[in-house]
């Protein structure tokens, strides 16, 4: 666009109009700020919690004591010598954590101890873990 402005002796002086160029824009930023409210994404259905956790029957560790009178105990439960293994047998049959702990008397001999531990390998329990009188303090403060 050329502009004669004042006769011929100054020339030739250029000048864009920006006002519409102005409008334009302003148009495109309303236009891309209503946009995004329009638009809808997909409905999802989150899960919910559950409202009730089921009830672990079996308790998570399991504890053979052995008294230095020769009685034993599955988790508070007697159990005679005969009855160990087939006992031992029924607890671990349903479960994938197949981990034990041995609790001995102190005025017991050792060999009583490794003679239940060699039950409950034929029993299938594959990870045999002895309880001392520092476990079971760490256990008393979990």
């Amino acid at each position: 666009m050329g502009i004669s402005v004042g006769g011929s002796n100054r020339g030739i002086f250029v000048e864009m109009n920006v006002v519409p160029l102005i409008d334009v824009l302003l148009v495109l930023l309303v236009i891309f700020m209503i946009i995004p409210h329009k638009q809808s994404g997909l409905t999802v259905e989150l899960p919910q919690p559950a409202t009730e956790l089921p009830a672990d029957p079996q308790p998570t560790a399991i504890v053979i004591e052995v008294f230095a009178d020769g009685a034993l105990r599955i988790n508070q439960e007697a159990v005679e010598w005969d009855g160990l293994r087939g006992r031992l047998e029924r607890i671990f049959g349903a479960r994938a954590n197949r981990t034990a702990f041995v609790r001995g008397d102190g005025a017991l001999e050792f060999q009583v101890v490794a003679k239940v531990i060699d039950v409950m390998r034929a029993a299938g329990v594959s990870s045999v873990g002895l309880m001392t009188p520092g476990l079971e303090k760490l256990a008393e403060t979990d």
